[in-house]
């Protein structure tokens, strides 16, 4: 089964017309993208977009063979006119399912949002889901013949990465499924940093005009088993490590801060990042993190290694010059050793968090630059043992390695 997309943009385009943002801007040329619409084997457009049939024509197509329309959502871009010759378009509803005469057949599934996705069956088998723009699967259980692995999933991956994540978990999308992210919209830049962020996601982009082959897995990005991500304060760096997992089910979040009673500042740090996880997270607070990284399991998010280290110094008494010199830069060094092992070591996919202090100021106390020289010292360690590692300045992030 052969899927051209003609567009791959939000239903209003991109650029969008009118908006001064700074990814409009700079969307130009191959950067641009139409709304979203797919041809299937020539005879099946889920979706109709402005200018379809020259979108099909450039990409090498007719849609001369097509025999029949299936629009998704209610469209909020551009007017858009049925070329001459196409059949008018429908809607399946919820449940139902169609065949068609060349073969293909093609369910229509509900929706968590206004609008109709549809799994379509090729002639050999191969299987296709194409959702709308920002919507889920509503009702999707695992064992449920919608849930059996797809071989191409069509999705608004930017916008909702939680359909992703309910997908994985019924087991609807598998390691060979090829994930392509349409309805792509102003929401993340474009180009490199797009590509990025959809290859830590397990999905890609591809142009207008693109041809692919359901079943074909060979463009399927590896997800990085082990990531840091380092960056000052306030860079965005725990935003950028959440958003990594956020199209995974079950992930462990491991917050290595605890608790601190009459410090209300603190809390609503923390109450801030329980509001933006997932709800299909779960949680714990600990800051024994080797045992964590040798189970198998979901992904884990640990963050941060910071104040593991902080806890780590006031175990081993690094404050207290005696102490540090008597054995506890040794005892120190020492759950350093072992946590980059058991992050070598580890089976599950892992994302960490980690402050970079190097940059500043220099501190004005002996403690403070002991605590700085450390975590530099653990940063340069746990990055050792990660296939990828990120700086984040100022909400963007820098690869280092990956």
């Amino acid at each position: 089964m052969d899927v051209t997309l003609l567009g791959t943009g939000a239903p209003a385009g991109l650029p969008r017309p009118d908006c001064p943002c700074a990814v409009c801007a700079t969307s130009l040329g191959d950067h641009a993208r139409a709304a979203t619409a797919a041809l299937v084997d020539g005879t099946l457009l889920l979706d109709l977009m402005p200018g379809a049939a020259f979108a099909a024509a450039r990409a090498g197509h007719s849609l001369g063979g097509v025999r029949q329309v299936l629009l998704t959502h209610p469209h909020d871009g551009p007017p858009v006119e049925v070329p001459a010759g196409l059949p008018q378009p429908g809607r399946v509803p919820d449940g139902r399912e169609l065949a068609l005469l060349t073969g293909h057949r093609v369910r229509a599934l509900a929706m968590d949002s206004p609008g109709t996705g549809y799994a379509v069956t090729g002639p050999d088998g191969r299987r296709l889901l194409y959702l709308p723009p920002g919507c889920a699967p509503a009702g999707l259980e695992e064992g449920a013949a919608e849930a059996a692995p797809y071989d191409l999933v069509l999705a608004d991956v930017v916008g909702r990465p939680d359909a992703l994540a309910r997908l994985r978990a019924v087991g609807a999308v598998g390691p060979t499924t090829d994930v392509v992210a349409v309805h792509v919209d102003h929401d993340v830049p474009r180009g490199a940093e797009l590509l990025r962020r959809l290859a830590a996601a397990g999905a890609r982009a591809v142009p207008d005009g693109t041809t692919l082959v359901a079943g074909a897995y060979e463009d399927v990005p590896d997800v990085p088993r082990r990531t840091l991500v380092l960056g000052g304060a306030r860079s965005g760096k725990s935003v950028e490590a959440e958003r990594r997992l956020e199209a995974f089910p079950q992930v462990l979040y491991v917050a290595t801060g605890g608790t601190r009673e009459g410090d209300p500042e603190w809390a609503s740090r923390v109450a801030l990042h329980r509001e933006r996880r997932p709800a299909s997270w779960r949680t714990v607070e600990t800051q024994d993190l080797v045992p964590l990284l040798g189970q198998e399991g979901p992904p884990v998010l640990i963050d941060c290694l910071s104040l593991w280290l902080a806890s780590a110094m006031d175990s081993v008494g690094a404050w207290e010059e005696e102490t540090w010199a008597g054995g506890g830069e040794r005892a120190l060094r020492g759950r350093v050793t072992v946590l980059a092992e058991a992050v070598r070591s580890a089976r599950r996919t892992v994302v960490l968090v980690s402050n970079e202090v190097g940059s500043g100021v220099v501190p004005a106390t002996a403690s403070g630059r002991r605590y700085r020289d450390e975590l530099g010292r653990l940063n340069a360690a746990v990055a050792a043992e990660c296939e990828q590692v990120l700086l984040v300045v100022a909400g963007q992030a820098l690869v280092l390695r990956g």
